[in-house]
């Protein structure tokens, strides 16, 4: 009997939520792994102008990031300082029973969450912001947005 195909999730829209006093934060139903007690990977993600954000990473897409890493010849010394930054500055978490994570104290800090969390879909993962820092976030993407949109076809 063949292995039924696995659904894909696409994290897609825009979700403002709660902190609690832990640090825990719900996640959209329609983005909770199906398998329970999947490890989602919680980044410190520096990339933005705006500011340091939590980027979410479901096993796949972990995956993939971690071969493209590999792929980088030893020679490269951005190789090992993305093995570093990220292997330091990750955590595994998984959904509690009420569809939440836990953000450690450090990467909510870094990351200025406090009391509310804007969960932002990246489609194939998600991002976790501080809703004023994002702001700054959605003003530059909507200026560049007609530039990235000539891409598609």
């Amino acid at each position: 009997m063949a292995d039924a195909p696995q659904s894909q999730t696409y994290y897609n829209s825009c979700y403002r939520h709660g902190v609690d006093e832990k640090r825990r934060v719900q996640i959209p139903a329609k983005w909770r792994p199906e398998t329970d007690g999947t490890e989602l990977t919680v980044i410190l993600w520096p990339k933005h102008q705006a500011g340091v954000c939590l980027r979410v990473l479901p096993p796949s897409e972990m995956a993939k990031m971690k071969a493209s890493i590999d792929q980088l010849p030893n020679s490269d010394a951005n190789k090992g300082v993305l093995k570093r930054f990220i292997g330091s500055k990750s955590v595994q978490v998984t959904l509690d029973k009420a569809g939440r994570i836990c953000l450690p104290e450090e990467m909510a800090s870094a990351a200025g969450i406090k009391d509310e969390a804007l969960l932002v879909g990246v489609l194939d993962r998600f991002e976790i912001w501080n809703p004023s820092r994002y702001e700054k976030v959605e003003a530059s993407d909507a200026v560049l947005a007609t530039k990235a949109f000539e891409i598609m076809e």
